[in-house]
């Protein structure tokens, strides 16, 4: 299960070509690309990695032992926890 914790909050709005500005601290520490993901209530910028493919060799470290039966059977657990979480909420 995924929690968040806001470390840093902050309001902007685009410019006219649509740009939003990043604080320097930030693009340091999540670097300058981001996958940008729409939900139906608000979006959420994601970072990509510099090297994407060592990203997802470290995230799946944990997984190499695992069948796909297992990892999707943990997915589908996750996610259905998160969206009984997410109906509390409401």
């Amino acid at each position: 299960m995924f929690h968040s914790i806001v470390i840093y909050a902050m309001s902007t709005e685009t410019d006219r070509q649509g740009r939003l500005y990043i604080p320097k601290e930030i693009r340091e520490k999540y670097g300058d690309k981001y996958h940008i993901v729409t939900y139906e209530d608000r979006l959420e910028l994601i970072p990509v990695a510099d090297d994407p493919l060592a990203a997802v060799r470290e995230a799946a470290g944990g997984l190499r032992d695992a069948s796909v039966e297992e990892i999707r059977g943990d997915v589908e657990a996750e996610a259905k926890a998160e969206a009984r979480e997410t109906d509390a909420d409401r």
